[in-house]
């Protein structure tokens, strides 16, 4: 069966002509305003259309053509559109590329150039539902919400899988970001404890003052403002897991009574004289390197022993090679869906400054950024801007070098566009690039055609 394209333009004769010179390729269908343009889109969802600027009833404006764009895009984001532009409309095009347009010709178009131009697009259409089909597996098989591919997560899974049906105490290593949390809670899900309750504490977040009293609890009196008896949260994981995070902070003076409860299994409150038994299991995240905090006399020796029986390192974002862009487009989908805006996709430059950034706050640094774009973004594409991604001074990430950069582009484009009198094609394939890249390339540089 051939492809379906869509041919979309008010001139007769330009239909006619089109269609003949590519039924030989595809299957055609025509339409000449928008209510015959989104029936055909509705119903044979073709993965290429031919869209015209000037349509009914407004044809001497581009207005009608963009707005025939924008819910093309809404209701197929997919398809790939092509725009048709008239010599008058130059200065459209660019608008078109970034209301997420595939490309655009100048008509009369060329035939063969238009034929190279659709074959790449139904190749690209093609790849991309390869993708996308190859991915959904992975995604509706996450492994307890987590989504990786890359070595290093296929390994902390793996070790989930060997950990999760023991009762040893697990310890969990890993910068700030990067999923430690949900580790500890995949662990109880697939565990024998996962009825019980799963009790997460942070350490760092809590007064040195307060935390022994939120660990074990207190007696009514025991302090002043100490009005009523409390349970802590060891005893509250009674039956379940207890995750403590960020536990490198912990004080010395709560580390040895941790210590104790590990051994016997028992506490007691604060202000208290019996023991009460306690059945948890016990989980430790931190970002702490608590080897040199033993070296420096700030966390104890047994103890350190008593927790990492098992230790699970999880890779930053940056080390993970192929899951940063599966875990954006994950995140886009979840927020595009939650603000009813499902057909946003990313444009190139978003796509690229997501794969350069170093993400220091790794995948709650991601996840944060694309809801933010999601909320900020116009019309149906996230672009770089966007995503307002920064280093930890608050400047662009290498501002000097990308200047620099940009200047040897903006050089290289002018010249070659000087060279052969401002024709894209030519332009292009003298600097190796496509048509689009080359589009894209002057809208991010300022370079106006001529």
């Amino acid at each position: 069966m051939k492809p379906a394209l869509l041919i979309v333009d008010d001139d007769e004769d330009i239909r006619t002509q089109l269609k003949w010179a590519l039924c030989g390729d595809y299957t055609i269908f025509l339409a000449e305003d928008r209510a015959s343009a989104l029936e055909h889109v509705r119903a044979q969802r073709p993965a290429v259309v031919l869209l015209d600027l000037g349509l009914p009833p407004h044809p001497a404006t581009p207005e009608e053509g963009f707005a025939i764009l924008a819910q093309i895009l809404a209701c197929e984001s997919r398809t790939k559109v092509i725009i048709l532009s008239g010599q008058g409309e130059r200065t459209n095009s660019l608008r078109a590329i970034g209301e997420g347009a595939y490309d655009f010709l100048c008509k009369p178009p060329e035939v063969e150039e238009l034929k190279v131009i659709l074959k790449r697009a139904f190749h690209v259409s093609q790849l991309e539902s390869e993708f996308r089909d190859s991915q959904e597996p992975d995604q509706k098989g996450s492994f307890e919400g987590m989504i990786g591919s890359s070595a290093p997560m296929q390994s902390v899974f793996e070790t989930i899988r060997k950990v999760s049906g023991k009762e040893a105490p697990v310890l969990i290593l890993g910068e700030s970001g990067t999923g430690k949390e949900m580790v500890a809670r995949a662990i109880h899900h697939r565990s024998s404890r996962k009825a019980g309750s799963f009790v997460a504490i942070n350490c760092a977040a809590i007064p040195e003052s307060l935390i022994e009293s939120e660990l074990f609890g207190h007696e009514k009196g025991a302090f002043t403002g100490a009005h009523a008896q409390r349970q802590g949260r060891i005893e509250m994981a009674d039956g379940g897991t207890l995750l403590l995070d960020e536990f490198g902070e912990l004080p010395l003076a709560i580390q040895v009574k941790l210590l104790r409860f590990l051994q016997e299994q028992t506490i007691e409150r604060i202000g208290g004289r019996k023991e009460i038994k306690v059945d948890a299991r016990l989980i430790t995240a931190t970002n702490v390197d608590l080897k040199q905090a033993m070296a420096l006399g700030k966390f104890r020796e047994d103890l350190f022993y008593r927790v990492a029986v098992v230790t699970i390192k999880l890779p930053p974002l940056r080390e993970r090679l192929g899951d940063t862009m599966v875990l954006a487009q994950a995140f886009l989908r979840k927020y595009a869906q939650e603000n009813g805006r499902s057909s946003l996709k990313f444009r190139q430059d978003a796509i690229r400054a997501i794969e350069q950034h170093n993400w220091p706050g790794n995948v709650r640094e991601l996840e944060n950024q694309i809801r933010r774009a999601v909320i900020m973004a116009d019309g149906s594409t996230v672009i770089a801007e966007d995503l307002e991604l920064r280093d930890s001074s608050g400047e662009a990430p290498l501002r000097s070098l990308k200047e620099a950069r940009e200047e040897v582009d903006r050089q290289m484009v002018q010249d070659a566009l000087r060279k052969h009198g401002s024709s894209i094609t030519a332009t292009a394939l003298e600097l190796g690039i496509s048509r689009p890249t080359l589009y894209e390339l002057m809208e991010k540089l300022g370079i106006k055609r001529d």
